[in-house]
């Protein structure tokens, strides 16, 4: 039986490879993805593949097949992926060298902490780290707890069958985002929308690259503003604080971190972790009427058991090296799979794919990652989470799916986890 798949992908495959020799490395214009290599990216409802958890079984640091010419481990054991996470010498986050300057993104789209390497990485998170400590989060509370009650009003006045999502889970992290930053942005839900399309791997690298780059040309215009005017957020903040000192990409590149960062993923929790608590009534309850220590167990459990960023940052080996029994070669690529790692049996405990805010796991999740590249706003998600999940189900003693989790369309090759539409009566 002649192997017609086979032989068109080994043909795309000479191509690329004939394009990479001429013309170098150009992710954007990547078109399809092999399907051993979606599996990170893919689940079943709230599940990892079967495939992750045989691969950290037999096989925790995984060879890729990629159509380039460098080669990508996947690993996918917690310890293993901890060690990468944690090594700040041996590996590069800068990807700028795979980007050309004609394409849909260009390397002077890519910026922020995530694909920055010290000392730069450093001077950056420096200026931003102190506004993410709990002493200074604390006054967003008040703050975080008006939003969160408008969207509540406004999915009652929608109505049952009104979507939680446009309602309640993506207008509350964007709109603190917004404040944190000072940014106002009229057009903000076409803004929102290029935040889940850059995560998006569904069309191709060219549509989220494309994402990438119209998304970053509102926070440079946003800075040109504040540079001219500085706002009470912290990118007015930053400008008073650090003038010349710092550049409009490297400022637009802090913005565009913290606002993806804390939006699209915060955004996915709200929505995905109603869905989980809605599944058994005791854990709703928990959340309706425990105390904040039952609240926060349940929080810490969501971020585990969804793990909504499903791969870290990629990482580049700087040099050769044995990595967990295999020969690593400078410039292979490490890609750490969190959605993997946090159901780890070793470290989960019993059950690991199983929602149990009981749990103790013997060591902690790495749903925000972790080492120097871990989400600087993590804190800040929780709190939005603390406050918006009880209040929704105080609200809404009566929420419920308004369709079968079935038939609720996820997103099956993105990034950053999530459903972007679920209807609920109350």
């Amino acid at each position: 039986m002649v192997d017609v798949k086979g032989r068109v992908r080994r043909w795309v495959g000479r191509m690329l490879v004939k394009r990479i020799q001429k013309n170098g490395i150009d992710l954007s214009a990547l078109s399809f993805i092999p399907e051993e290599t979606k599996v990170p990216l893919q689940r079943e409802g709230m599940d990892t593949l079967p495939q992750i958890a045989d691969w950290r079984a037999t096989e925790p640091m995984r060879k890729l097949e990629l159509p380039f010419t460098f080669t990508a481990y996947l690993v996918t054991g917690h310890d293993e992926a901890r060690t990468i996470l944690t090594d700040r010498d041996s590996y590069s986050n800068d990807i700028r060298h795979l980007f050309h300057g004609d394409g849909p993104a260009t390397a002077d789209d890519i910026g922020g902490l995530g694909f920055t390497d010290p000392p730069l990485h450093t001077r950056l998170r420096k200026i931003v780290t102190p506004e993410f400590t709990m002493r200074r989060l604390a006054r967003l509370e008040p703050m975080i707890t008006e939003f969160v009650d408008a969207q509540l009003d406004a999915l009652e006045a929608e109505g049952p069958g009104a979507d939680l999502c446009t309602a309640v889970a993506f207008p509350i992290p964007f709109q603190t985002i917004c404040a944190l930053l000072g940014l106002d942005y009229a057009d903000s839900q076409a803004f929102a929308k290029l935040g889940s399309d850059r995560f998006d791997a569904t069309n191709g690298g060219a549509a989220a690259f494309g994402a990438v780059s119209d998304q970053r040309k509102f926070l440079f215009e946003a800075v040109a503003r504040q540079r001219k005017e500085p706002g009470p957020g912290l990118l007015g903040q930053i400008i008073r604080d650090e003038g010349d000192t710092i550049s409009d990409f490297d400022l637009a590149g802090l913005a565009d971190g913290i606002f993806t960062g804390g939006f699209e993923t915060t955004a996915g929790m709200i929505a995905l972790g109603t869905i989980v608590l809605l599944r058994d009534p005791a854990y709703a309850d928990l959340v309706r009427n425990g105390t904040p220590e039952d609240v926060d167990r349940v929080v810490e459990e969501l971020l585990r058991y969804l793990s909504v960023v499903q791969v870290a940052f990629p990482r580049f080996a700087r040099a050769d090296m044995e990595l967990f029994g295999q020969q690593i070669k400078a410039g292979d690529v490490i890609l750490a799979s969190l959605s993997g790692a946090n159901r780890d049996p070793e470290t989960a405990g019993d059950r690991p794919d199983e929602f149990d805010p009981l749990r103790v796991p013997s060591s902690g999740h790495l749903a925000f990652g972790h080492g120097i590249h871990r989400c600087i706003g993590a804190e800040l998600a929780r709190m939005e989470l603390r406050i918006a999940l009880p209040k929704l189900f105080q609200r809404f003693p009566d929420l419920a799916l308004a369709k079968p989790q079935e038939e609720l369309t996820f997103r099956q090759l993105s990034f950053v986890y999530g459903v972007d539409e679920l209807p609920v009566s109350f």
